[in-house]
């Protein structure tokens, strides 16, 4: 009778290992479909400024669209995962230097990359939040791009992406955004300029760069880093209807919360959030106490 059991145990876990085995494959093979995805989109051109004032403007929005937690501050690219479960991410050296981006990357490139979330091979960019940056207005994205295009040369090790065994479930399961030009309009019309004030509309542009952690409705939920500090409401019936102007902008300038607490950045990015100009925090406040 003992032996049966063991037999049947033995066997029972055999095709428990066996299924696991089966989902880990499909999973695996849902994931590189995606990859090997070719697009073919139609790719609005703009001009693309070279001027120190509009290379100034990019500047400041690389600083406040979060772009230096992934390519560093010198936008030669850095690893900001490392997890043997989940993978090891090593962003795009976005300069012209060794392992960056090559001498005929064109401004079409640029803009299919940022709009489209697309490589020059037609194959879908990984990771990168291009689904938050299609929706810039022309003039903002030209900016941006004419600042990238300005930073000095720098040698650095080429983009890798390296899924674990649990970041290739999650992605083909679509727990982790791992493919941007899946969730992009690519025929969407957007504005060719929007207008900086201190207005409602205005803070609702500004959002843009928010509702890649807490959600299209600003209202928060589970992290979509596996494990990681589940995401506030910053909506009126959070934190946001409590606190003054002044509080708001002494937090995201400095991470310390009218309650004592001090913010990880990893947790909420207030070493991206301090490069607001009082301008664009006023707006932001504004349009967060109407929600």
């Amino acid at each position: 009778m003992l032996r049966k059991i063991l037999k049947w145990i033995t066997g029972g876990i055999g095709v428990l290992v066996a299924l696991i085995l089966i989902f880990y494959f499909l999973m695996y093979m849902v994931v590189s479909n995606k990859r090997d995805k070719t697009y073919n989109v139609e790719v609005r051109m703009f001009d693309i400024p070279s001027d120190s004032a509009s290379i100034a403007e990019g500047a400041h929005i690389y600083a406040t669209k979060g772009c230096a937690d992934c390519h560093g501050e010198d936008l030669s690219g850095k690893t900001f995962l490392e997890d043997g479960m989940v993978g090891t991410i090593r962003a795009a050296n976005l300069t012209f230097g060794k392992g960056g981006r090559p001498a005929d990357y064109t401004d079409r490139d640029w803009i299919l990359a940022l709009r489209h979330g697309i490589k020059t091979d037609g194959k879908p960019l990984v990771i990168m939040p291009s689904y938050e940056y299609c929706k810039l207005a022309d003039h903002d994205l030209a900016n941006l791009i004419a600042y990238c295009k300005s930073v000095p040369a720098v040698d650095a090790e080429p983009a890798l992406i390296k899924l674990g065994p649990l970041g290739t479930v999650l992605s083909g399961l679509d727990k982790l955004p791992l493919i941007p030009a899946e969730q992009i309009d690519h025929k969407a019309q957007y504005p060719q300029k929007i207008e900086r004030s201190v207005s409602v509309e205005y803070g609702k542009y500004l959002t843009l760069s928010c509702t890649g952690c807490h959600k299209p409705n600003l209202k928060g939920g589970d992290n979509i880093v596996p494990g990681g500090t589940p995401v506030r409401d910053i909506t009126a019936s959070g934190n946001i209807g409590k606190w003054t102007l002044d509080q708001f902008i002494k937090v995201l300038r400095t991470g310390a919360t009218p309650d004592g607490r001090q913010l990880k950045n990893e947790d909420m990015p207030w070493q991206m959030t301090k490069n607001y100009t009082d301008e664009e925090l006023q707006a932001l406040y504004l349009y967060l106490k109407t929600l």
